[in-house]
């Protein structure tokens, strides 16, 4: 996945009201030679094989289905649930999720490419882990499990934008 690498937040990122409060937070991003709308990218990102799987483990683990149909509602601003997560913020070029259980948040936004040429798009993703309240003095510190599940989840989030990036790609061949 050498295409998507780790990222600061861009100005004006939602993300970044948990990285200046402390909170565990990341950011990848990758280019595409093509316009592609936000609404478009969050649709693409959330019927990806790769995340039907996590749907599908949700679903099964947590009883939160959820359908393709409902990620294209949610993509399109008429649904502010989808699976385990709800619209905590929406922009017209980004979108900020935050889970039931209110512990993380995933992050999407698209910009205008500066780069690469006329029409290129730049999209990223992110996530947020909100520390639990630690035991000493009331320091927040990210838990256990979080910690140890750290490297696998900076493989897996490149392995999203990766797969979305791949099917934006596939859907502009298929147009022509």
């Amino acid at each position: 996945m050498p295409s998507i690498h780790p990222s600061e937040l861009p100005p004006g990122a939602l993300l970044s009201k948990y990285q200046k409060g402390g909170a565990y937070a990341d950011c990848y991003a990758t280019e595409i030679a093509r316009h592609v709308s936000q609404t478009e990218y969050v649709q693409a990102f959330y019927t990806t094989p790769l995340f039907k799987l996590e749907r599908l483990l949700l679903a099964w683990l947590l009883s939160k289905p959820s359908t393709d149909a409902q990620a294209g509602q949610l993509a399109s601003g008429m649904l502010d649930s989808f699976a385990a997560w709800s619209v905590e913020e929406r922009r017209e070029d980004q979108l900020l999720m935050c889970d039931f259980l209110g512990r993380t948040r995933s992050w999407l936004m698209v910009v205008a490419a500066q780069s690469g040429g006329a029409g290129g798009t730049r999209l990223y993703f992110g996530s947020a882990v909100v520390p639990s309240p630690g035991a000493k003095l009331g320091i927040r510190t990210p838990g256990l499990t979080f910690r140890l599940l750290l490297g696998f989840h900076k493989l897996y989030s490149r392995a999203l934008l990766a797969a979305v990036k791949s099917r934006l790609m596939r859907q502009r061949s298929a147009q022509g």
